[in-house]
């Protein structure tokens, strides 16, 4: 269901009213201005004008990963708020709903400069608290504040869960910032780390939507449409970021690495999953959210922080047009037949096999991942597998006859992995100097059984095969339903016609 439906049907002025549009204006043009700025910092940077000294007053500590979100945070922002400029127009809250956007970018510029563990806890539940009232936007519609109020008492949880790692820290470190507590991570017993590592890994996955705490996200669809393409563009990539700033704890032991990328498997596939039994666009975009963060947390897993960074960057895109794009999704036509993936035949299957083999070859030759018997050689499946399926999902919505659509497989697929693999470099360059970018593990036999059920599970999906299962499909629908509360139960909720 399109979000505009959402926002008018309850949120529109009545007739001869209308709000200033100055705010909507200042906003704009404010957050375009926030991106102008950063871009330009970060490329004085990247050509050896200045490099970070230090802290300020123990609050703040700008690195390449601050300046690279500033610049990605703020360039999301500002599409969205040119957007919404249009798409808001004429509602009531529309100025509420743009100091929210500004605030919400403001709040994440923050959070990836924070050094101080207190200003970190307190930016991370800030950003929780406007991202929940972007959700309940819409005041006089209960589905909207039963849905704000299930995605705050998530956000809080996870604050809490933050909270309880950074106590910890600064308990045994006696560091007040977060890189002294970082700096001082090889002195901590393994007891502790587990405690830490646990307590950061949870708060990741509730900020990031991964099974089993993706509920907040499947009930946020009453959020109006520029917010869902803020929060699934944005938003939940803050679990990936936690991971990199901590990354000298989760590392400390190998057990916590595996764990992060059995995590990240099942929400991979999970989401995957529950996509295949949602009706409507918005609730299919969220579920491949859910399975795209778990991708992004497989990689940090591996020992690969930067690859998790390049994941969320270019999800973001692709998600921000996805959710922007919605409504032209909507089709009134019937089904076409062959139109989907899964329908390309055994030729289809052997090209698709083919091209990725070929890719892994290039995203090899490309970052040198994958070369040698370490993690890398599940990085480069991870990669090969995310790239490979969005290509195949971008041809199977075209009108192409069958065997143009194979011959387009290896064409769209290895230029997007060259363009990954680019791009893995580039964020590599920038996030030089940070603790750790990257700690490739030694590859172990959870490793491969982790890999080897991940494909056997992917292939599966690919194929269809799990159709076959009628306690499956039932369990899938009851695990994507979101709480009865923030579900539309009758068209009068949003449309008087």
């Amino acid at each position: 269901m399109s979000g505009k439906l959402q926002s008018t049907a309850i949120g529109e002025l009545p007739s001869g009213e209308s709000e200033s549009t100055a705010v909507p204006t200042a906003v704009t043009r404010l957050t375009w201005a926030l991106f102008v700025a950063s871009l330009g910092v970060l490329a004085g940077r990247l050509l050896g004008w200045w490099a970070p000294t230090g802290t300020a007053f123990g609050l703040f500590a700008v690195d390449g990963l601050t300046l690279l979100l500033w610049v990605v945070v703020t360039f999301f922002g500002g599409i969205v708020a040119s957007y919404s400029r249009r798409y808001m127009a004429g509602t009531r809250g529309i100025d509420r709903f743009f100091g929210r956007v500004l605030g919400f970018v403001g709040t994440v510029m923050v959070l990836v400069a924070a050094d101080h563990l207190l200003l970190f806890a307190a930016a991370w539940l800030g950003m929780g608290l406007a991202m929940a009232d972007l959700i309940g936007h819409v005041r006089g519609w209960p589905q909207a504040q039963a849905a704000a109020s299930l995605a705050r008492r998530y956000f809080v949880g996870g604050t809490a869960l933050l909270g309880v790692a950074l106590a910890v820290l600064w308990w045994q470190t006696g560091a007040t910032t977060v890189s002294g507590a970082v700096a001082a991570a090889g002195s901590l017993s393994s007891t502790t780390v587990f405690v830490v590592a646990g307590a950061l890994v949870l708060a990741a996955m509730v900020q990031s939507a991964l099974l089993p705490f993706h509920g907040w996200l499947l009930g946020s669809m009453t959020a109006p449409t520029p917010a869902s393409a803020l929060m699934h563009a944005g938003f939940v990539n803050a679990g990936g970021i936690l991971l990199l700033r901590f990354a000298p704890v989760v590392t400390a032991e190998p057990s916590v690495m595996l764990a992060i990328v059995l995590v990240g498997a099942v929400s991979a596939l999970g989401g995957k999953l529950l996509k295949s039994v949602q009706p409507d666009v918005k609730r299919r975009l969220g579920c491949s959210t859910v399975g795209q963060m778990g991708f992004m947390i497989m990689q940090a897993g591996l020992g690969f922080f930067g690859a998790a960074i390049t994941h969320l960057i270019l999800h973001g895109f692709y998600k921000a047009y996805k959710f922007l794009s919605s409504g032209s999704r909507i089709e009134h036509t019937g089904p076409k037949s062959g139109s989907d993936a899964g329908s390309l035949g055994a030729v289809g299957g052997a090209v698709t096999l083919l091209s990725a083999v070929a890719g892994g070859g290039v995203f090899v030759a490309i970052t040198g991942k994958g070369a040698g018997l370490n993690s890398g050689l599940v990085l480069t499946l991870v990669v090969v597998v995310t790239t490979l399926h969005a290509a195949r999902t971008t041809i199977a919505h075209t009108d192409l006859p069958a065997w143009a659509r194979i011959g387009a497989i290896p064409l769209v697929f290895l230029p997007a992995i060259a363009l990954y693999g680019a791009v893995y470099l580039a964020v590599k360059e920038v996030l030089y100097g940070l603790p750790i970018v990257t700690a490739a593990a030694e590859l172990t036999v959870g490793h491969l059984l982790v890999a080897a059920a991940f494909l056997a599970t992917y292939a599966a999906i690919e194929s269809g095969a799990y159709r076959h299962s009628r306690r499956l499909y039932v369990a899938l629908v009851n695990a994507a339903q979101p709480p009865s509360t923030t579900v539309l139960t009758s068209t009068e909720d949003y449309n008087e016609y």
